[in-house]
């Protein structure tokens, strides 16, 4: 029997930003489909209603994923070797980019299961996007060090290949803990550094802001629970 395909759904970065984030094929895909991977099943239900889903959510089979049911990938692919399609979704922004759901896609890969990525939003892409720096070189580094001491060598590490190299630096801290982190990087970064702050991407109140660590220094920010990323040139 033919494997089914794995369809990597993305989802909304904001609750209110979902118009801008449909397309006619996902539309498409997601009503061809009644079998899901998700993060989060209450989220991604949500996200499916109000993608346009027709069909009824008591007929939909979904597979949580999350933290703490990942140590058997086996079971999410049963569907899948049966030859039925199933679509991949994270909390937010696209399945397997700073999202457990790479290790989903890797077991598909051996499984010789096909793999269909859908256009959608992606947080550090949009921000790279707007900061105005290199986007031929860049590397995104995901959370740094909780140790301060740790964390503020890979800032200064950081801040020397972005100049060095002249490559964006790219990195993002859990929201409760920005406002610090936005500290450290103005403590420890070069006054002619770039600083790409991007919050809130796609949602109302949506901010970014380009300009010399300097010039951050003279400004007052609150990124306190606010979803952000850090870009540095």
């Amino acid at each position: 029997m033919q494997n089914g395909t794995l369809y990597l759904i993305p989802v909304p970065l904001a609750e209110e930003a979902a118009h801008k984030t449909f397309t006619p094929y996902l539309v498409d895909t997601i009503n061809q489909i009644s079998t899901y991977i998700v993060e989060n099943s209450k989220t991604a239900r949500r996200f499916l209603k109000d993608a346009g889903l027709k069909t009824a959510q008591k007929d939909l089979i979904v597979h949580d994923y999350g933290k703490h049911n990942r140590t058997d990938l086996g079971q999410f692919f049963t569907e899948l070797k049966a030859g039925k399609d199933v679509g991949l979704m994270s909390e937010a922004g696209c399945p397997g980019i700073a999202d457990p759901g790479a290790d989903i896609v890797a077991e598909a890969h051996k499984r010789n299961i096909k793999v269909v990525p859908l256009v959608g939003p992606s947080s550090i892409l949009l921000a790279l996007m707007a900061s105005g720096f290199n986007g031929q070189s860049f590397a995104f580094w995901g959370y740094l060090p909780i140790d301060k001491e740790q964390r503020t060598k890979r800032i200064k590490d950081l801040d020397l290949s972005a100049s060095r190299y002249k490559q964006t630096q790219i990195f993002i801290e859990t929201p409760f803990r920005n406002n610090q982190m936005l500290e450290e990087v103005l403590k420890s970064c070069k006054p002619n550094t770039q600083l790409c702050i991007a919050c809130n991407l796609t949602g109302e109140d949506e901010f970014i802001k380009t300009q010399s660590i300097y010039n951050w220094r003279k400004e007052e920010i609150d990124l306190h629970k606010k979803p952000a990323i850090f870009l540095l040139y």
